[in-house]
C-alpha cells in the first residue's frame, strides 16, 4: 500500500504482530526481572523493616541482623542481583541469537 505520493504507509514499514521468538524473549526478560526485584524487596522492606525486630535476636559483626539489613544488606544483596542479571540477560540473548 503506498500513500498518495507513492511512498510506503506505516503498515508497511512497522509490522504489527510481533514473532513468537520477540515474544518469548521478552517473557523471559521481564520474569527475571520480576523474580529479581521481588527478591530485593524481600530484603530490603520485608527484612529491613518488617522483620528487624526478629533479626534483632541474630548478629552479623557484633551489629544486629536487622540493622543490618536495614543499613548495609538489602545493598549488597541488590549489587548481587544487578551481576546475577547481567550473567543471565548474556544467556538469555544468547539464547534468542540477540547477542553482539
Amino acid at each position: 500500500m503506498t500513500d498518495k505520493k507513492g511512498g510506503a504507509t506505516m503498515d508497511e514499514e512497522q509490522p504489527e504482530e510481533t514473532t513468537k521468538a520477540e515474544s518469548d524473549y521478552w517473557r523471559e526478560n521481564v520474569r527475571l526481572l520480576v523474580t529479581l526485584m521481588s527478591i530485593w524487596f524481600a530484603c530490603s522492606f520485608g527484612a529491613g523493616i518488617l522483620l528487624r525486630d526478629w533479626l534483632d535476636q541474630f548478629s552479623i559483626g557484633g551489629y544486629p541482623l536487622g540493622f543490618w539489613f536495614a543499613q548495609q544488606g538489602s545493598i549488597y544483596i541488590f549489587i548481587a542481583l544487578i551481576f546475577y542479571y547481567v550473567f543471565k540477560m548474556r544467556k538469555i540473548e544468547r539464547k534468542y541469537d540477540l547477542d553482539d
